[in-house]
């Protein structure tokens, strides 16, 4: 990490709180002044007076998106109407944007198509899993912390292939993992601690024991490396409307790796992952490459929107975003354990940069309360029921100033 992101925790005692709020003060100055990503924020239409750390819910608006919104409406739909689908290149839209991902990711071109929900493509991706790893193997692992619906779909997949589904903990599937197993279904972070899972070792584990890895890279990608090419993941799974910033409901991700595209088999064999989709044949013939994880006609205006959005990346490295990710969490604990009564809130964040995301989830008994009374001062958090504030910092546009503004305040309403 950067020596200018360079963090220390401030201690608490009679004379260590006010002098631990003076510091995180003129530590924030001096950190926003030295950030190399400061300049991103202007790429943003964020509102005045709000400290926006939702953004591993919901990004914030890139300023070209409206104009862009305009344009696809007035003249791409309005004017060329269905001629678009060529002259304005709606019908590669979904092949185009994966390959503006791919490097936040860290994959090669080709890789990934945009469309569909998170969802959706979790249930291509597991099922397609467990048909490439063959008969032989009859049990699914899924991580029993997920998100709901990842365990929904992970039930679904399993009664569709008739398999057996176990659920177990990030931290058990190694044990767990054996000749019987066919897929396994993990997160990148968990969605409400913000804990990072070991990829690379986790993804091996999956290989060493014969089967296939697919991750859930939802609250992971556009905040810190993934590296899916480097650490030979088989399948994986994202949304774009957090760190990617793509717009409420934008349009998931799958990425097929080049070595299993071949032999990709979807549950969902729609008519635009046809090898002629034009022909309108009865029997379904795959196309080449991930194209063939394609299912309906795209949905266009939220995906150009997407297109836009992603323009925020142009020069940006996602190592840099990384390094000012952890030294805004950091620098959030550090004002926090400074402003904030001991004992009031409970870190449950991991404190070790490699088990943590870009986000920091704090406990506390009152914590709907507490957000509630945030949000109304200008901190715009969310609540996890029953006890969890959770914050989410987002290093394009998130300065330093922001986080020692939003301590303070959860000091204050505390």
């Amino acid at each position: 990490m950067s020596e200018k992101y360079e963090t220390k925790a401030v201690t608490h005692g009679a004379e260590g709180v006010a002098h631990g709020a003076e510091a995180c003060a003129a530590k924030a100055v001096r950190l926003d002044a030295a950030d190399e990503l400061a300049k991103s924020r202007e790429l943003f239409a964020l509102p005045d007076g709000v400290v926006y750390l939702d953004g591993n819910s919901l990004g914030a608006l890139p300023r070209a998106v409206p104009g862009r919104l305009q344009d696809v409406a007035a003249r791409e739909w309005g004017e060329l109407l269905i001629r678009s689908w060529d002259e304005s290149g709606w019908w590669t839209a979904p092949e185009r944007i994966g390959d503006l991902i791919s490097p936040i990711v860290g994959a090669a071109p080709g890789q990934i198509v945009v469309g569909d929900s998170t969802s959706v493509n979790i249930f291509k991706a597991l099922v397609a899993a467990v048909r490439l790893a063959g008969n032989d193997r009859d049990e699914i692992l899924v991580d029993a912390t997920t998100f709901p619906t990842d365990g929904y779909l992970a039930e679904s997949a399993a009664r569709m292939t008739g398999r057996t589904l176990r659920p177990v903990r990030p931290e058990e599937v190694r044990d767990a993992l054996g000749p019987r197993t066919a897929a396994v279904l993990l997160n990148h972070v968990d969605y409400r601690s913000g804990r990072l899972y070991d990829l690379p070792g986790l993804t091996a584990a999956v290989h060493e024991a014969g089967a296939l890895a697919v991750w859930d890279l939802c609250h992971s990608a556009g905040a810190l490396p993934v590296g899916l090419d480097e650490h030979s993941v088989d399948l994986a799974v994202g949304c774009t409307y957090k760190y990617l910033n793509g717009g409420p409901g934008s349009p998931a991700y799958l990425y097929v790796a080049a070595r299993h595209q071949a032999r990709f088999d979807s549950p969902l064999p729609g008519w635009t992952g046809h090898a002629n989709p034009f022909g309108m044949t009865p029997e379904f013939t795959p196309a080449d490459g991930a194209t063939r994880g394609r299912v309906g006609t795209p949905d266009i205006l939220s995906m150009l929107a997407l297109e836009t959005a992603l323009g925020v990346w142009e020069g940006v490295g996602i190592d840099s975003v990384r390094a000012k990710s952890l030294a805004l969490t950091d620098f959030f604990v550090e004002c926090v354990r400074a402003y904030v009564p001991a004992g009031r809130v409970e870190l449950v964040t991991p404190s070790a940069h490699v088990e943590r995301g870009s986000q920091i989830a704090l406990r506390c008994d009152d914590a709907g309360d507490v957000m509630r009374a945030l949000i109304a001062r200008g901190v715009v958090g969310d609540f996890r029921h029953p006890d969890v504030l959770r914050f989410g910092f987002t290093p394009l546009y998130v300065g330093f100033g922001d986080v020692e503004r939003a301590a303070r305040v959860l000091a204050e309403v505390l």
